[in-house]
């Protein structure tokens, strides 16, 4: 799955894998692997301990304003985390594979950008594009994650553009917020993928 923050791929993931699919959510794995206390001691000693809590667990807000502020610290941390989460996200893959599940939808959203590391953008069969307006996209950051006026612009310039991205996909879904219109755009992008 292709798009923007909040775009809702993740929701488009699961529709599109549906009862008998398996989504490889980067996301989930991520906060897996931040949660580690392996990753809490390298956070502690690249960033120092502001960005843990008493309990030394990442404090998500005061590491993302540090690193989506500098490109060093961002660079440093995903140095860290993504080989892990690669390393995860092909685990699952195999594992679903092994399972029989199928489809198998990722829901990695630097899959493009990341693709010289990981190689999966090979890996698909097709590319879907979850189109959202920026407003739209904001919004939902702002009240599903707590985000703070500018905190996508933020993040979303660490990443190719939407032009880029809707570029290279094979298909495209919008997502204007209405639940039962991206449930019937599944619907029909599952039937002429034949995964009916």
């Amino acid at each position: 799955m292709l798009g923007g923050i909040a775009s809702g791929k993740s929701l488009a993931a699961r529709l599109l894998a549906g009862p008998a699919g398996a989504v490889i959510d980067a996301d989930h794995l991520a906060h897996e692997v931040l949660g580690s206390p392996q990753t809490a001691a390298f956070l502690r000693e690249r960033f120092g301990p502001e960005v843990l809590d008493e309990r030394g667990s990442p404090i998500r807000a005061a590491l993302a304003d540090r690193v989506f502020a500098s490109p060093d610290d961002l660079a440093a941390l995903e140095a860290w985390t993504h080989p892990i989460v690669r390393a995860r996200i092909l685990e699952e893959i195999a594992a679903a594979r092994d399972s029989h599940r199928s489809p198998i939808v990722l829901d990695v959203p630097l899959l493009l950008e990341n693709d010289a590391q990981h190689a999966l953008v090979g890996k698909c069969d097709h590319l879907v594009f979850v189109d959202s307006e920026k407003s739209d996209r904001d919004q939902r950051a702002r009240e599903n994650r707590n985000w703070k006026p500018g905190d996508l612009e933020r993040r979303e310039a660490a990443q190719w553009s939407m032009n880029k991205k809707r570029a290279a996909a094979s298909h495209l879904i919008s997502n204007g917020g209405d639940t039962a219109q991206l449930e019937g755009q599944i619907r029909e992008l599952r039937e002429e993928l034949n995964l009916e």
